[in-house]
């Protein structure tokens, strides 16, 4: 018999987006549900475009965590650790609450989690995506610092562009 079993994927960035990766990862989550007996209704596929795994509140994982709390699915097969949180410790937080809902957590790109030394890889993945989400976050800001430095300021960045004085003395031509 066929266990129940729901599939979730997430993408951050539009690029991501237009390469289709959330596609991808959804196509292989349900090829592999097909060939290890789960139950995937095309409803409990939850997908999270444009979310960061730094947070905790995305329509598809509130979803995912409310059909686990009404004890509806037996697992929830999720592409890699860092698509389920970029936050070492929100993966262990989700780990725990879907656990204590009954619900068997699947990593298609991670060990099964059966020894201490899988659990523990898995850990190891969970530090180095929340190390590469730093790194990235670190990236952009030197970025937008050194393009602001050379008079590109990007107006459609979204994000806040922060001068000294001296910078906006020298941009202003010393009108401070």
């Amino acid at each position: 018999m066929n266990k129940p079993a729901a599939i979730y994927a997430r993408v951050s960035s539009d690029r991501q987006k237009e390469n289709h990766t959330i596609a991808s990862q959804t196509a292989a989550l349900i090829e592999y549900a097909q060939k290890n007996g789960y139950s995937v209704p095309s409803e409990w596929v939850f997908q999270d475009e444009g979310y960061s795994g730094a947070i905790l509140v995305r329509p598809g994982l509130e979803a995912l965590r409310d059909l686990a709390a009404e004890g509806q699915i037996a697992a929830a097969l999720i592409y890699s650790p860092d698509r389920l949180s970029r936050k070492y410790a929100y993966q262990v937080l989700l780990s725990e609450e879907l656990s204590r809902c009954g619900v068997e957590l699947i990593f298609l790109k991670a060990p099964a989690g059966a020894t201490p030394e899988d659990q523990l890889l898995v850990q190891f993945q969970g530090m180095i995506a929340e190390y590469e989400r730093a790194q990235i976050a670190e990236r952009r800001r030197r970025g937008k610092k050194h393009m602001a430095q050379q008079g590109g300021v990007n107006v459609l960045s979204g994000g806040t562009l922060w001068l000294s004085v001296r910078e906006e003395e020298r941009l202003l031509g010393g009108f401070l």
